[in-house]
C-alpha cells in the first residue's frame, strides 16, 4: 500500500463500520477490492482543485500528480484504519456517528475455517467495549491488555518498529504459560498481517490529455463503490481552482428557490443545465453575428460537455438571471395550477422553460406570448415527451420556441406532442406526467369545490387542502365490480377539498350529492351547474351511472385536453394500442393533503 493521495471529489467520506470491517477483511485474505483509477494532473481541459483523502493533514502536502477518480472511499477506509495513527471517523448501519479502531483477533484469524471479518472488530476511541448497561465487555486500552487478548492493533500494520515492539510485549507478556505463542504470532505474521504490507492494488492511469467529458463518464458509469461524482461536482472541483465554491452558491440558490413549493424538487444540474443552454445560445449568436469562421455554427446545448465546458465568467453570466427565471416559473406554474412539486409533471421541463424565460426578457409576460408558452408547455406534458433522455429536446426547446414567439413555425415539442384518448385507461396514478396535468387542467378551467364553491388557486387549494379524489368512490367501484382501469382512470378523479372529499365517503354519487345540497344549503340546480365546471355530466352521478358518467367525461376531457394542446386528440385505434397491460402496474396512491406535504418540506 502506498501513501494518501489526493482526490477531486467534493463528496465527503461515508463508509459505515462494518463495510470497513468488510474491506479490511478482504485484504488480510489478499482478496481482490476492485481496480483503483487515477487521473494524471496538467492537462489543458482538466483543472480540478485536489484535496487531501479524509483524515489527511494537508497543510504539509506537496502538490499531487495524479487524483483519485474511482476508489476514493476504499482507500480512504485502508488509510484511516491501518495508516493514520487515529480513530477512524466512520457511523453505524443508523448513520450515527463513530470512532473507531479496528482490532484482529490472533486465534479466530488463524482459525482454518473462520470467519475473516468476524475476526475483526471495531472498538471505541477509549478502547473500551462496553455493553448497553455499561458493564466492561472487553479492554485493549493498554499494549498489554492488547496482547494478553491477543487482538492486534491494526492502526500499526504500517509501522514495522510498533510491530515488532508489538510482538516482542505479546510473546514474552505470558512467558511459560502457552509455549506456542511465539509459533502462533509467527504464523499470523506470514499468514494475516503480511497480506496487509504486501498487498497490491491495480490502478488504471488517465493521461492528462483525457478531455473532461471523459472523466465525468468515468465517475457516473464505472465508480460504484461509494460516492459517485457527478456533472455538478465535477464543475464544483473545476470552479474551486479559481477559488469560488459553486456548492455554497447553490445551496443559497435552492434555498431561495425552496420558498416556492413548486420548486422544491429542482435540482443542481437542472440550474446548470439552464445556464448551459444559455451560454451555448450566446456563443452561437456571437459567432452569427461576427460571421465566424467558415464550419458550422456551433450548436446550442447542456448535455455534460457543455456543462463541463462552461467557465465560471458564463456561469456568473447567466446564473443570477436563471435562477430570477425558475422564480418567474413558479409563477407560470401557478397559473396552470400546479403548486406542489409531488404535482409536477415534468420537473425537467422547467430546464427550457427558464432559459426561455431568459431569452425573452419581459417579452414573456405579454398576454400572446404567455399563451403561445402554455400551449407548447402543455404539448409536452400531454405528448409526454419529457420522459426519457431530454437534452436535445431542450436544445430545440430554446432556439425554436423563442423563434416561433418572434413569428417562426411551431417548435418541434408541438409537432410531436399527441395525445391518443386509449390513454385515459392508464392514468391512474401521479407517476404519469399526462395525469397530473389533466389534473391541473381541470383547476386551470375553473372547476369549483362541490361543498365551498370557490375556484382553485393559490390560497384555495392550501386552505381548503385541495386534492385528487375519486367522483365514484373506490368502494362503490368495488362493489359494483367496476373494472379497476376504469375505477383508478383520470377519468373517475376530480379536483376536491379535504372536507367535501370526507363528505363523498363510500357512499354512491346520488347519496352524497343530497348530503352536499343540504350541507351547503345550495339547490340541487346550483350544484349541477358546479359539477359542469369538473366537466362531470351531472344526471350521471344522479342516476349512479358510471358507464354513462365515464363516456361522457371522457368526452369532456378530451376537449379540455384538446384546447389546452391546440389540436385534436387522436380517438381512432392506432398500431400498438395504450392498453393497460401494456403498462406495469403502478402502486396504489396514497392520498396526502398539500398541506401535509407542506408542513414536511419546510
Amino acid at each position: 500500500m502506498g501513501g494518501p493521495s489526493c482526490q477531486s471529489s467534493s463528496g465527503s467520506w461515508k463508509w459505515d463500520t462494518d463495510r470497513i470491517r468488510d474491506r479490511l477483511a478482504s485484504v488480510s485474505l489478499h482478496y481482490p477490492i476492485g481496480v483503483v483509477m487515477m487521473l494524471e494532473i496538467g492537462g489543458e481541459d482538466v483543472h480540478f482543485a485536489p484535496r487531501p483523502i479524509a483524515g489527511v493533514d494537508g497543510s504539509h502536502l506537496h502538490k499531487p500528480s495524479q487524483l483519485i477518480l474511482d476508489g476514493q472511499q476504499r482507500l480512504t477506509s485502508l488509510f484511516q484504519s491501518l495508516f493514520s495513527g487515529k480513530p477512524v471517523d466512520t457511523m453505524d448501519a443508523r448513520g450515527k456517528k463513530l470512532k473507531r479502531w479496528y482490532y484482529i483477533d490472533i486465534n479466530q484469524a488463524l482459525e482454518p475455517d473462520g470467519d475473516r471479518e468476524e475476526a475483526i472488530a471495531g472498538v471505541p476511541e477509549n478502547r473500551v467495549l462496553k455493553d448497553w448497561r455499561g458493564a466492561i465487555l472487553a479492554d485493549y486500552s493498554t499494549k498489554d491488555k492488547e496482547c494478553r487478548a491477543e487482538q492486534f492493533p491494526l492502526s500499526l500494520a504500517f509501522t514495522m518498529p510498533a510491530v515488532f515492539d508489538w510482538a516482542q510485549t505479546y510473546q514474552q507478556g505470558v512467558s511459560g504459560q502457552d509455549p506456542d505463542r511465539i509459533a502462533r504470532w509467527n504464523t499470523f505474521y506470514e499468514q494475516v498481517l503480511r497480506n496487509f504490507v504486501h498487498y497490491t492494488v491495480p490502478v488504471i492511469i488517465l493521461k492528462k490529455e483525457t478531455p473532461k467529458e471523459a472523466v465525468c463518464t468515468v465517475f457516473e458509469k464505472v465508480n460504484t463503490g461509494g460516492i459517485v461524482l457527478n456533472v455538478f461536482e465535477l464543475l464544483t472541483a473545476t470552479f474551486a481552482s479559481e477559488d469560488f465554491r459553486l456548492n455554497d452558491d447553490w445551496k443559497e440558490r435552492k434555498e431561495r428557490l425552496n420558498q416556492y413549493s413548486a420548486l422544491r424538487s429542482i435540482e443542481d444540474t437542472d440550474f446548470l443545465q439552464s445556464v448551459a443552454l444559455l451560454a451555448t445560445r450566446a456563443r452561437r449568436e456571437e459567432h452569427s453575428h461576427t460571421g465566424g469562421d467558415s464550419g458550422q455554427a456551433p450548436g446550442i446545448g447542456c448535455k455534460r460537455r457543455d456543462i463541463l465546458r462552461l467557465s465560471l465568467h458564463q456561469y456568473k453570466q447567466w446564473a443570477d438571471r436563471v435562477e430570477e427565471a425558475f422564480v418567474w416559473a413558479a409563477t407560470f406554474l401557478a397559473h396552470e395550477r400546479i403548486f406542489l412539486a409531488r404535482d409536477l409533471p415534468y420537473r425537467t421541463q422547467l430546464v427550457p422553460l427558464a432559459a426561455i424565460r431568459v431569452a425573452l426578457g419581459h417579452d414573456a409576460e405579454k398576454i400572446g406570448v404567455s399563451e403561445k408558452l402554455a400551449r407548447w408547455y402543455w404539448c409536452g406534458v400531454l405528448g409526454e415527451l419529457y420522459g426519457g433522455t431530454t437534452e436535445t429536446r431542450f436544445a430545440r426547446d430554446l432556439a425554436e420556441v423563442v423563434e416561433w414567439i418572434r413569428g417562426a413555425d411551431e417548435p418541434s415539442t408541438i409537432k410531436e406532442a399527441t395525445f391518443n384518448a386509449d390513454r385515459f385507461l392508464t392514468l391512474r396514478t401521479r407517476n404519469s406526467a399526462a395525469y397530473k396535468g389533466i389534473y391541473a387542467l381541470l383547476m386551470r378551467g375553473g372547476c369549483r369545490d362541490w361543498l365551498e364553491n370557490k375556484d382553485v388557486d393559490l390560497a384555495s387549494f392550501f386552505n381548503y387542502s385541495i386534492d385528487i379524489h375519486h367522483v365514484f368512490p373506490k368502494k362503490w367501484c368495488l362493489d359494483h365490480k367496476v373494472d379497476a382501469h376504469m375505477r383508478e382512470s383520470i377519468v373517475n378523479k376530480t379536483p376536491l377539498s379535504a372536507r367535501t372529499n370526507r363528505i363523498i365517503g363510500a357512499r354512491a354519487p346520488s347519496r352524497y350529492l343530497a348530503s352536499l345540497t343540504k350541507q351547503a344549503e345550495i339547490t340541487s340546480r346550483t350544484l349541477d351547474s358546479i359539477l359542469e365546471t369538473h366537466s362531470i355530466d351531472a344526471t350521471t352521478l344522479h342516476a349512479d351511472d358510471f358507464e354513462g358518467f365515464f363516456e361522457a367525461r371522457r368526452g369532456a376531457l378530451i376537449t379540455v385536453i384538446s384546447r389546452a394542446m391546440g389540436k385534436d386528440v387522436i380517438q381512432v385505434a392506432v398500431e400498438g394500442p395504450e392498453t393497460p397491460d401494456a403498462f406495469v402496474e403502478e402502486p396504489e396512491e396514497l392520498e396526502e393533503s398539500p398541506m401535509e406535504e407542506l408542513e414536511q418540506a419546510s
